[in-house]
């Protein structure tokens, strides 16, 4: 499979391109400098451009079989508008090059997800902290769930940068059981790479939690 990643030189975006390696794919890595991307294999490919402009975008999307999009602007206090638009660009490309698996790393707390959460996190932590970033990714969300495509939105708690460990729990109804949750991107980047071929959680938010 010809796998799309946005978002491929962020700390998730790096393991999500690893991993889709390791199962096999064949990987475009969408960054907008290059030079700020390490990773080399065979068969892997680096798309420079920026989701704030469309034509790149497009570009990018042709002869693609799936996206993953784990987009973050890095600064969990400010809204970021150029993702959001970012976000319609990817949705309008697949629309156009008719390629339907979308797999968005979101966040948990998203449309009242947060009560899947401890208690630290749900009063403190997403309303004093994590507000503006959440906000724009509901608006994510909403852009999605109204496409076309076979949209998975993947929703972990605070991601750390902890080795794969593969003992994750996975679904719409899970919940936390530590008041202060968080998950390693190694493992969110398996849940995500799977989806790109599991049919299971398609029109889904599913949560990721350790």
């Amino acid at each position: 499979m010809n796998v799309l990643v946005f978002g491929a030189s962020g700390a998730t975006g790096r393991e999500v391109v690893r991993q889709a390696l390791d199962h096999g794919h064949s990987v475009g890595a969408f960054v907008r400098d290059p030079a700020k991307f390490e990773i080399r294999h065979a068969n892997l490919a680096v798309r420079v451009g920026d989701v704030a402009e469309y034509a790149s975008v497009e570009r990018a999307v042709r002869d693609t079989d799936a996206v993953a999009s784990a987009l973050g602007s890095g600064n969990s206090l400010n809204s970021d508008p150029a993702l959001i638009d970012g976000v319609q660009h990817i949705i309008r490309a697949m629309d156009h090059a008719k390629v339907r698996r979308f797999v968005y790393l979101s966040m948990l707390g998203v449309s009242g997800s947060g009560r899947q959460l401890g208690l630290v996190d749900r009063y403190i932590v997403l309303p004093l902290l994590l507000r503006n970033v959440m906000e724009d990714h509901a608006r994510k969300e909403a852009l999605i769930k109204r496409s076309a495509l076979d949209w998975v939105i993947v929703r972990p708690p605070r991601l750390t940068n902890g080795l794969y460990t593969g003992k994750y729990r996975s679904g719409e109804n899970v919940r936390e059981r530590a008041l202060l949750a968080s998950i390693s991107r190694a493992d969110v980047a398996d849940f995500m790479v799977k989806q790109l071929t599991d049919d299971r959680h398609v029109h889904g938010t599913p949560a990721v939690l350790g």
